[in-house]
This record gives C-alpha cells, sequence and structure tokens, in this order.
C-alpha cells in the first residue's frame, strides 16, 4: 500500500495535479493506493504528458464504462494510448475512438465481450499488474535508497540498493548508483561489476556506459574508455558530457580534428557551464597548432 507522498514521489507529480484528477473524477480519491491504483496513474500520466486533455480523458473513460459494461476500470483494464492529442483504445487487433464510438459501434455485444475477453487476457492482465507492483514496490525501495545516500548513509543506502535489485533485477538505476558508491570508495573492480549488470539490465541506459568509460579512462584503458562514451553518445546525441570526455580523450591521442567536432557539440549543448571555458580554451588552443604547423611546412 502507498500514501499520498508516496504515490507523488514514485510517480514525480505535485499534490496539486492528484487533486485536480480526483476532482475531475479521473481517479478515485482514495488512500491508501495499492499497484493496480498506480497502473491508472500511470496510464493517466503518460495521456496527460501526450498533451491529451483531461476533459478528454475523462469523456472517454465514462463512454468505455457505458459501452463496455465488463470493463471496471479502463485505465488499467483497456490498453488506452494517444494519437496526437486524441485518444484510442487497442481492442484485440482493433482500434477505436471510443468518444465517437467510431469503430466500435460497428461490433454487436457478443463481438464486443469478445474483444475484451480475447484469450488469455487475464492471464496478460495478471502478469502486467504484478510487474507494475514488482516495479512500484522497487521505485519505493530505490527513493528511500535515494535518502540514505543524501544522509551520507552509504553503507545502509548499499543494503537499500541491493534490495532494490532484488526485488527488481531489470532496475538499472540502483546498480549504477551501487557502482558510484563503489567507485568514489576508490573499489574500481566492484564498481566496473555494478556498471557492467547495469548495462546488462537495460542496454539503453546512456548513464551506465557514461560511468563505465569513466571507469575505464581511470583505469588508463583509453580505448574501452572511448567506446563506452560513444556508445552513450549514440543512445543520446545530446549528452554534453560524453562529448567533453571523447573531446578530451582524442586531443590526447593526437585527433585534433576529431576532438574540434566533440569541442563544437559540447558548446552547441551546454555554452554557459563552467567547463565550457575549457572547451574554448582547448579549441584556441588546437587552432592555433594547427596554424603553426601549417605554417612550418
Amino acid at each position: 500500500m502507498y500514501s499520498r507522498r508516496d504515490v507523488r514521489r514514485l510517480l514525480h507529480i505535485t499534490e496539486r495535479q492528484l487533486r485536480s484528477w480526483e476532482k475531475q473524477e479521473l481517479i478515485n480519491a482514495e488512500e491508501p493506493y495499492d499497484f493496480i491504483d498506480l497502473v491508472a496513474l500511470r496510464t493517466l500520466l503518460r495521456l496527460r504528458r501526450a498533451k491529451v486533455s483531461s476533459a478528454k480523458i475523462h469523456r472517454a473513460i465514462v463512454a468505455l464504462r457505458e459501452k463496455l459494461r465488463e470493463v471496471e476500470n479502463p485505465l488499467v483494464d483497456l490498453r488506452l494510448f494517444s494519437e496526437g492529442r486524441n485518444i484510442r483504445v487497442q481492442l484485440g487487433g482493433q482500434k477505436m475512438e471510443p468518444v465517437s464510438g467510431q469503430l466500435l459501434l460497428d461490433f454487436g455485444e457478443e463481438e464486443l465481450r469478445k474483444l475484451v475477453s480475447f484469450p488469455g487476457r487475464e492471464a496478460k492482465q495478471a502478469g502486467a499488474r504484478e510487474r507494475e507492483r514488482v516495479r512500484a514496490q522497487a521505485d519505493h525501495l530505490f527513493q528511500e535508497a535515494l535518502e540514505l545516500e543524501q544522509r551520507g548513509a552509504t553503507e545502509e543506502a548499499c543494503e537499500a540498493y541491493l534490495r532494490v535489485v532484488e526485488t527488481d533485477p531489470s532496475f538499472a538505476g540502483a546498480y549504477v548508483n551501487l557502482g558510484t558508491i563503489h567507485f568514489t570508495a576508490r573499489d574500481l573492480e566492484q564498481a566496473e561489476r555494478y556498471y557492467k549488470l547495469a548495462i546488462e539490465a537495460n542496454p539503453q541506459y546512456a548513464l551506465a556506459h557514461f560511468n563505465l568509460g569513466n571507469l575505464y579512462d581511470e583505469f588508463g584503458n583509453r580505448a574501452d574508455a572511448l567506446m563506452q562514451y560513444l556508445s552513450a553518445l549514440k543512445l543520446n546525441p545530446n549528452y554534453a558530457d560524453a562529448h567533453y570526455n571523447i573531446a578530451l580523450l582524442l586531443q590526447s591521442s593526437g585527433q585534433l580534428l576529431k576532438a574540434v567536432s566533440h569541442w563544437k557539440a559540447y558548446l552547441k549543448i551546454d555554452p554557459t557551464s563552467p567547463w565550457a571555458a575549457i572547451a574554448r580554451r582547448e579549441l584556441d588552443r588546437i587552432y592555433r597548432e594547427t596554424v603553426v604547423e601549417n605554417k612550418g611546412r
């Protein structure tokens, strides 16, 4: 069970947002919340972030409850998604508009019942709800671990992060934070292990690649460091720190033209940071060295 404070923290929403959704009857005003409530809130949050208005969501929920009486909570029991700023519903292999009844009205009650109760639906829903429950529990533990780390209780934070990955082995952020704690303590072998576990859990996690690159750079393994930085940049082309570290590595190995492109990319993304002055200085140095070299020929 989760309190209002837990829900706001896990979903990164404000009390004002929560109260507004309750007032508009998009969700029930109940506390404590269970994992089914979290599933509904996540769906609602996803639709709002796609700029679907609260009014459209409310109309869709009312229409779906009226037409599909076997569905208790459309936000949980159906797959609602945004198409532009409109809501669509996936039923079986069919896509429909929930309010106007376009396509939906072409089905009789028997056909609708088959769509809503297609084979394996209950098992899939149960599996999805269990995954949401596990993720919500892991999110809760992760927030506790962050608070412990922020208070300087490093040992307790490590134990809490380990409980996170025991609950949800795919929680890459907990592995990264464990790696960073060990990196700071100069336990580089353990740091490497946790960063690799983070990448194994989520190969698309740019921060895990970046931190592993920092570790290899610390080892003096520049080739592997560069490879990890480039992996991070491939996943996030606007990763300013990756551009910065790549520029340093390329410049130190004499690849000046390649370094220039990354210095310029860094300055375009983050022109006002404290490190921007260093980037400009290094660009100026490369320019002067290149001009001197060309004049000497």
